[in-house]
């Protein structure tokens, strides 16, 4: 049963895909030899399957909406979205390539395990995450980012299985005001109220869930 529903999940992935003429051969080569144009191979931060790197800070993509994942190429080419890495390979990326390169990760199936780490913290996390702390005027973090963290379409990402550190990292950018690219600025609304302990236990959280296959 676990086998066809992942079979199933590919198939309504690469329909996804193929509606939004989206040319997935064309996005694994990106991934493998970038555009020549000056976008690095995807592959050599983020791995061929979407893995990411933790200890270098690099995402996890595979499996997350590819609405959002192009989202972000867009924004990291209008200057909305700051990295000093992504900006300029983004910048040589055609529309078409944005497209395919955010489909082929899309439909990568996640491979990274749950990292079990601070049993104690992760639970704590657990609390914010599907609770929230009415008492700080921060909301469950599923009310936006869907049940188990498993995203919602181009603006709340998948959360489950996204390394601690990348997304404790994200949290705190839109704290300090260097990131700024959510809808009616609500994650900046949410990280400003959100001391550090708080921040890594509700990283510490969702790292520890499996990925949404």
């Amino acid at each position: 049963m676990t086998k066809l529903m992942g079979i199933a999940g590919l198939f309504f992935v690469l329909l996804a895909a193929s509606a939004s003429g989206a040319n997935l051969s064309a996005g694994k080569m990106l991934v493998l030899k970038g555009n020549g144009r000056g976008a690095a191979a995807c592959e050599t931060c983020h791995g061929l399957d979407g893995s990411g790197n933790t200890a270098a800070g690099y995402p996890r993509l595979a499996g997350i909406n590819s609405e959002y994942l192009a989202k972000q190429l867009h924004d990291f080419q209008q200057g909305t979205r700051n990295d000093s890495v992504m900006q300029p390979i983004a910048k040589t990326l055609s529309d078409a390539e944005v497209t395919n390169v955010a489909a082929y990760f899309a439909a990568q199936r996640p491979v990274t395990s749950p990292v079990i780490g601070d049993e104690a913290l992760a639970a704590r996390g657990a609390r914010l995450a599907l609770s929230g702390l009415w008492d700080k005027d921060i909301p469950a973090c599923v009310s936006c980012h869907g049940p188990a963290g498993r995203g919602v379409g181009a603006h709340f990402p998948a959360l489950a299985g996204q390394h601690a550190s990348y997304i404790a990292m994200q949290i705190d950018a839109w704290r300090k005001g260097t990131r700024a690219n959510d809808p009616q600025a609500l994650m900046k609304g949410v990280a400003t109220r959100m001391p550090e302990d708080d921040i890594a236990a509700v990283s510490a959280y969702f790292a520890s869930l499996a990925p949404v296959k």
